[in-house]
């Protein structure tokens, strides 16, 4: 159902991460899984301390893609920064979906720093039963 298109993840994200935060133009990856469960795909980013205003999502045929802004938080004036890991700036994740998925009926949820997308199955790609015509209507061709 979904076909990965950046093979050199985890090397853009060491180089990202030795050059500093992202932006809007140079946004870093953000990780996820995806899997199916029962007639639903499901995609779910980490975005842990990004609040939900800062999350967009968008899908033009088949490509969705999900931003998200992990912005500093406000700090006092005597505060001292002693040591800083989180990354922050622009986290970015473009997916190309399948065409038996409905880009229509897409959901999604955002709790505990986890952005979950559902995505149902088309109609058209569920396995369905083909009844098989009687003998009565058989004809022969000859050549």
């Amino acid at each position: 159902m979904l076909m990965r298109t950046d093979p050199f993840r985890e090397l853009d994200r060491l180089a990202q991460h030795l050059t500093g935060p992202a932006t809007w133009s140079r946004p870093s990856a953000m990780a996820m899984d995806a899997y199916r469960e029962g007639h639903d795909y499901v995609v779910a980013f980490d975005l842990p301390g990004v609040s939900p205003e800062a999350i967009d999502i968008d899908v033009e045929r088949n490509m969705l893609t999900v931003k998200a802004e992990r912005r500093p938080l406000a700090k006092a004036d005597d505060v001292q920064m002693e040591l800083s890991e989180r990354p922050l700036g622009v986290f970015s994740r473009q997916i190309v979906l399948a065409d038996t998925l409905d880009t229509d009926q897409i959901k999604a949820d955002y709790e505990a720093g986890v952005l979950t997308l559902r995505i149902p199955i088309a109609e058209r790609a569920k396995p369905r039963k083909i009844a098989i015509g009687g003998g009565s209507d058989r004809k022969e061709l000859s050549g």
